[in-house]
C-alpha cells in the first residue's frame, strides 16, 4: 500500500515556521494541521502564539481552537485527532503539512508511536500527584532523574503529565520510558515524508523570543490570563502550565512582579528553545533548513523545500 505523502515543517519557538507554513501551503495546495501542544486551547490566543484567522490567508488549519483550557489534552489525544486529520485532508486529494514547535508529538504522529497508555494503576499516579502538588515539581522530576535519566534531560520539571507518565510506566514494566519510545522510533514511519528543521543564529533567535514576548505582553496577556482565571482556571489546570501562563498567573497571583514574570518567560522560553532543538538532533532523516545560510530569503527556503520534496516524491 501507497503512503500518504507528509511535510513536516518544525523548528524552535519564534523561528518563522508560521509565516513559511502559509507560503508553502498555497505553492502546494496544502491543509496545516498544529504539532502545538497549546493552539489546541480555545481563549488561550496571545500567550500560545495562535496563527490569527486573518494570518491564515484561506489555508485551512486543523488542530487549533479545538478544546476548552480545562480539558486534558496529551500525546495520545493528539495521536488521533491528528491521524483522523491527515486521513480527511488526504481524501480530499491535499498535501498534509504538520507544523508547530511539540517535537513530541510530531514523531508520535510520524511512526505511529504505541505509547501503551495504563489507565489502570491510578493510586501510584494519584500518590505522585499529591507528590508535584505538596513537594513541588522539582521533586517528582528529581524520582525521574533517578530512575530514567534520559527522559528527565528530555521533559521539564513543570511538564508534570510527562514525568509522571515516566515515572508510571517505569513503575509497571520496570523499563525505562526513553528505551521504548527509542525502539518505537527506530519503527519504520507511517508516512511518505519530508521532515524539515528551520533554524537560525541563536543570538538573532533570542532576540526574536525576546521581542516576541514583549509584544504579547502589549497585545493583553495580562489581560488573557486574568480572563481564564475568572473562568475559573487555575495553575493545577494542565493547560495553565504553558509558557507565558504560569508566569503571569503567579504575577497575577501576588507571588512575583510583573517585571519579574516577563523576565522568567523570557528565560524559560530560551530554555525551551534549546532543548528544542536538542530533540530535534536526535530526530533521524531531517532535513535542516538555516535561514542565515539563504540570508532569510522566504522564495530561496521555498524554492529548496520544494526541490527536496520532489526528490522525496512529494
Amino acid at each position: 500500500m501507497e503512503l500518504k505523502p507528509l511535510v513536516v515543517l518544525t523548528g524552535p519557538t519564534a523561528v518563522g515556521k508560521t509565516n513559511l507554513s502559509i507560503r508553502l501551503a498555497k505553492e502546494t495546495g496544502g491543509e496545516i494541521i498544529s504539532a502545538d501542544s497549546m493552539q489546541v486551547y480555545r481563549h488561550m490566543d496571545i500567550g500560545s502564539a495562535k496563527i490569527r484567522p486573518e494570518q491564515m490567508q484561506s489555508v485551512p488549519h486543523h488542530l487549533i481552537d479545538v478544546l476548552e483550557p480545562w480539558e486534558d489534552f496529551n500525546v495520545v489525544t493528539f495521536q488521533k485527532l491528528c491521524k483522523d486529520a491527515i486521513n480527511e485532508i488526504c481524501e480530499s486529494g491535499s498535501l498534509t503539512i504538520l507544523t508547530g514547535g511539540t517535537g513530541f508529538y510530531i514523531q508520535a504522529a510520524l511512526y505511529d508511536i504505541d505509547f501503551t497508555e495504563n489507565e489502570e494503576n491510578r493510586p501510584y499516579r494519584k500518590e505522585l500527584e499529591e507528590i508535584a502538588a505538596n513537594a513541588g515539581p522539582a521533586v517528582l522530576h528529581e524520582m525521574l532523574r533517578k530512575a530514567d535519566p534520559d527522559s528527565a534531560e528530555a521533559i521539564h520539571a513543570n511538564n508534570v503529565k510527562r514525568v509522571i507518565r515516566a515515572l508510571e510506566f517505569y513503575r509497571e514494566t520496570g523499563k525505562r520510558i526513553s528505551e521504548h519510545n527509542a525502539v518505537e522510533r527506530e519503527k519504520q514511519a507511517a508516512y511518505r515524508f519530508c521532515y524539515f528543521v528551520l533554524t537560525q543564529n541563536r543570538q538573532t533567535l533570542y532576540e526574536r523570543i525576546d521581542s516576541r514576548v514583549d509584544a504579547m505582553i502589549s497585545d493583553g496577556l495580562v489581560e488573557e490570563v486574568n480572563a481564564l482565571r475568572e473562568m475559573g482556571l487555575h495553575r493545577g489546570n494542565g493547560s495553565m502550565q504553558g509558557l507565558g501562563y504560569k508566569e503571569i498567573l503567579a504575577y497575577l497571583e501576588g507571588e512575583t512582579s510583573l517585571d519579574e514574570a516577563v523576565y522568567r518567560i523570557k528565560r524559560d522560553t530560551r530554555h525551551f528553545a534549546k532543548r528544542q532543538l536538542t530533540w530535534f538532533r536526535r530526530e533521524k532523516d531531517v532535513i535542516w533548513i538555516d535561514k542565515d545560510r539563504f540570508s532569510g530569503d522566504e522564495e530561496q527556503i521555498l524554492a529548496f523545500m520544494k526541490t527536496k520534496m520532489k526528490e522525496k516524491g512529494i
